[in-house]
């Protein structure tokens, strides 16, 4: 969709070496995403669609004009609520449409979301609190994560604000009750408001693998980061729907729910799963005809143990990995099954895709990796062995 216009000299690419030579974002002096992408779009072609959601009984289906007036009518409400620019907002929402609405909403306003799942302990609560600052928390209906956040209440000097997205709890603000009523415009701020590229945008805690979570920052040309992620990897399609397995408490929600996708013209699918089943994420590709698809390689063993096989997946026209490594089995089954190489991609909280497979190149084996452009990556043999 907007893709284009943020890239220098656009064109098609005719090999990797062409892409990895001239391949260059074209950052404007001020981007903000929930402005230049989603507010343009809802304005442009406020009926199309951006955001696919379902749960066990519901479906709904946002435009970008859905969401433009929605995420307004969100920011005024944090506004009133006493959020401002460069306050640290955790969001611990899961799967809901109001992750979208919250998030864009801290866009507009300038403030720093902290994305987060829903199963942190108290603990984790209060070291987050702590070490980001954090002023308010949405968060679901869950009641032993509602007590965990009001028991950090009383040793938290930062956190004032708390905010559910349905139901009543004493000292807890209600999303859908607070947005009623309230504009569906936000103009950009400016002046002392104003949103600078470098002011910091997202902050996530990475997983802690040695030692305790470290945070990450991201600013706000982040999202320009991952046009390469949806148009290289995911090689999502312009009117298409792509569907990321993930919780929006990683990071990997963002790489593929919402950023890439949007600038590339693809609308995205999110289903909220009570419990996690196989045949569930078969049906949905089936039944909403996912165009694009992303899960962890254990996922698409799960799909080919569940009978894969049984299900209309013709709408898919690219699947990719990543996460964990990917066995020559499930691929060579999964391609077996469908005609579709699963095409692997590395990377990490702090940045966005580092290497993979992409479009550029045409692919026999999974095993071929490249690295992207402005990426300088050195790879290690398991005996420590400089390759490159």
């Amino acid at each position: 969709m907007y893709y284009k216009d943020y890239i220098n000299n656009f064109r098609e690419y005719n090999s990797y070496e062409d892409f990895y030579q001239h391949y260059e974002l074209n950052v404007p002096d001020e981007f903000n995403f929930a402005y230049d992408v989603v507010e343009r779009a809802g304005l442009e072609f406020p009926d199309r669609e951006a955001l696919v959601w379902h749960d066990q009984e519901d479906v709904k289906r946002f435009t970008f004009a859905d969401l433009s007036k929605a995420s307004s009518r969100t920011a005024h409400y944090f506004k009133s609520l006493g959020i401002n620019k460069g306050d640290a907002v955790m969001v611990m929402l899961k799967n809901r449409y109001e992750f979208w609405f919250c998030l864009l909403a801290l866009h507009r306003i300038g403030a720093i979301a902290v994305p987060a799942t829903h199963m942190l302990t108290k603990k984790d609560i209060l070291y987050r609190n702590t070490k980001a600052s954090i002023k308010a928390i949405v968060s679901i209906h869950d009641e032993r994560l509602l007590q965990a956040v009001d028991e950090t209440m009383e040793v938290s000097d930062s956190l004032k604000i708390r905010v559910l997205i349905e139901g009543q709890r004493e000292g807890w603000s209600n999303l859908h009750e607070g947005i009623k009523g309230m504009s569906e415009v936000f103009e950009r701020p400016t002046g002392v408001n104003r949103i600078k590229n470098e002011d910091t945008m997202l902050l996530y805690f990475t997983s802690g693998t040695t030692g305790d979570p470290k945070m990450v920052e991201h600013c706000f040309t982040y999202p320009l980061g991952h046009i390469t992620t949806a148009r290289y990897w995911h090689r999502v399609i312009d009117g298409g729907l792509h569907y990321t397995l993930a919780d929006t408490g990683w990071a990997k929600a963002v790489w593929g729910k919402i950023y890439g996708q949007w600038l590339c013209g693809s609308a995205v699918f999110v289903a909220e799963y009570k419990k996690f089943t196989p045949t569930d994420v078969l049906v949905d590709i089936q039944k909403f005809g996912v165009t694009t698809f992303c899960a962890p390689p254990t996922i698409y063993r799960f799909l080919i143990q569940n009978g894969l096989r049984e299900y209309d997946l013709s709408s898919l026209k690219h699947c990719t990995v990543a996460g964990e490594p990917l066995s020559a089995v499930v691929f060579s089954k999964f391609k077996g099954y469908t005609g579709i190489e699963l095409c692997e991609a590395y990377g990490q909280t702090e940045v966005t895709v580092v290497s993979g497979t992409f479009r550029v190149l045409r692919l026999s084996l999974v095993l071929w990796v490249k690295q992207l452009p402005a990426m300088n990556c050195f790879w290690w043999m398991r005996t420590m062995n400089l390759l490159k």
